[in-house]
């Protein structure tokens, strides 16, 4: 995976947590993670007006965790990679930090 620095800024990093911090928006990217939909099918089960849904859907793709299209008169949504790439970046470096620092850790507790 070749993700820079850039991208792996505090900020940037910051808003897919933001976004899927919030139980509506996690419930639309599962939903999105199954299968492309369009904003009326994922506004049906939650309960919510498409106005309502629209505006998690611009949340969802300001993180870069779902894009969308319009296809005739209906605005589908899918799953974008991008901010999965970036989590998944993230992930493996804090992993990669903490791994390396309980390393140095155990060393000074094993020497006598």
């Amino acid at each position: 995976m070749s993700t820079d620095l850039q991208t792996l800024s505090p900020g940037a990093v910051e808003g897919i947590f933001v976004a899927l911090g919030d139980n509506t928006r996690r419930s639309i990217f599962f939903s999105l993670m199954e299968r492309e939909q369009s904003i009326k099918e994922l506004a049906t089960p939650l309960g919510i007006t498409l106005t309502g849904l629209g505006q998690h859907i611009r949340v969802l793709e300001a993180a870069q965790l779902v894009s969308s299209r319009k296809v005739g008169r209906e605005r589908r949504c899918m799953i974008d990679p991008a901010g999965l790439e970036r989590l998944e970046a993230f992930a493996q470096l804090q992993r990669s930090l903490w791994r390396s620092r309980f390393d140095t850790l155990r060393q000074i507790l094993e020497t006598p």
